[in-house]
């Protein structure tokens, strides 16, 4: 299995999918590539951040400013009329 071949059988791979045949070929390039087991370990990280990790509320000012950029980017890129269809 070349790295390639790996990244694109990577989500199967991480969200616990039956791969038989694959996640043999998968665990032996594994134990061999640094790289893809770099990339692997920080997505299954990333992962159990997501799902341990608890909502958190933004501060009010870092909203307004967020929903003011993206609404500046919108116009931007789409105009007026996009947000009111009249």
């Amino acid at each position: 299995m070349t790295c390639e071949e790996l990244l694109k059988a990577l989500n199967d791979y991480v969200d616990g999918a039956e791969l038989n045949e694959i996640c043999e070929e998968f665990a032996q390039h594994l134990a061999g590539c640094n790289p893809c087991q770099v990339v692997v370990d920080n997505i299954r990280q990333t992962i159990a951040l997501f799902h341990h990790g608890k909502p958190y509320d933004l501060p009010v000012a870092f909203q307004d400013a967020l929903q003011g950029t993206l609404k500046a980017k919108w116009m931007e890129k789409f105009g007026e009329k996009s947000i009111n269809p009249d």
